[in-house]
């Protein structure tokens, strides 16, 4: 695994293990990538739950509660899903912290107001409001894709205050 990644797993695994926190992640574009980089940390099953791949729209709905009207109004690729996405990984584990990603990883997808290269993260504690940010990434799929990975384990870092 790219050494970058490693260390943020090994930063996030510390950082919720020192609190007693557990993870769970909601993943689109990224296929599980941060679910599969936490768990290549040793003693990650101490802090991470579980992770939900929902690629497509029914798949958010189903597993997350991604309301319909939110996909329709707003698309897959909005901060809004993010949130709800997030919110319904939290509902739907045991965990106390939530990832979730949704984006346009290319190398087709996008349009004017979407380019490849959009992906909304959200993050959500247990009880609270869920956050939401959008970047735009430049590259090919697979580099967009690393780079989700990493901004959504930095914000988890930071709001965590580690």
């Amino acid at each position: 695994m790219d050494a970058r990644l490693a260390a943020l797993s090994q930063a996030v695994g510390k950082a919720l293990a020192e609190r007693g926190l557990m993870l769970a992640t909601a993943e689109s574009c990224t296929g599980g990538w941060v679910a599969e980089v936490v768990t290549d940390t040793a003693g990650s099953s101490g802090w991470f739950d579980r992770g939900f791949v929902t690629y497509s729209n029914q798949a958010k709905t189903d597993m997350l509660g991604v309301r319909t009207d939110t996909l329709l109004g707003f698309g897959a690729v909005s901060e809004e899903t993010a949130r709800e996405m997030a919110a319904g990984a939290i509902e739907h584990s045991r965990a106390d912290w939530a990832i979730s990603i949704t984006g346009i990883a290319g190398p087709g997808g996008g349009s004017s107001a979407k380019p490849v290269g959009t992906v909304c993260f959200g993050w959500c504690r247990r009880g609270g409001t869920p956050g939401s940010e959008t970047m735009l990434f430049n590259g090919e799929r697979r580099t967009i894709r690393q780079q989700a990975v990493v901004h959504a384990l930095e914000g988890l870092l930071q709001r965590l205050g580690a």
